[in-house]
């Protein structure tokens, strides 16, 4: 199955015992924007303070999830920007700019045509994407 991966299930990753672990070792395909990598970077303290790993363990850990996870660059999925607009025109004003947030994602998935794995309840506000929140993965892949 091909997922794109949002960046809160992306984080995930550095538990030892995460879904997101299994589910790398069932026959899928996970995508991200390589946006994601800036937020695991943007994050790493915090990271490595809630998992208690060192600096290296970490840079490790985030050279694994880059094997494993098609980390795709802007230019190869912001031709379905105006798409994921017209998606969110249909939101609360407060929702919309949340929403826009994401944009990359929602982008990324029309572009490659396939689901989101997120557990952001204001994706499932739509349906032009179809999305599967952890513990539908769960389900899916029955993994626990």
């Amino acid at each position: 199955m091909r997922l794109v991966v949002d960046s809160n299930v992306l984080f995930t990753f550095f538990w030892k015992n995460s879904v997101l672990r299994k589910i790398l070792n069932k026959s899928t395909e996970l995508f991200a924007p390589e946006y994601a990598l800036e937020e695991i970077n943007k994050h790493s303290s915090e990271l490595i303070k809630k998992v208690s790993c060192s600096k290296s363990e970490f840079k490790k850990l985030k050279m694994d999830l880059a094997l494993k996870v098609k980390f795709i660059p802007l230019e190869e999925y912001s031709s379905a920007f105006p798409r994921v607009l017209s998606i969110a025109d249909r939101l609360s004003k407060k929702e919309y700019i949340e929403f826009v947030e994401d944009i990359d994602f929602f982008a990324l998935a029309l572009k490659i045509r396939c689901p989101i794995w997120s557990n952001d309840k204001l994706f499932k506000k739509q349906s032009k994407v179809l999305i599967f929140n952890t513990r539908e993965i769960i389900e899916l892949f029955d993994t626990l």
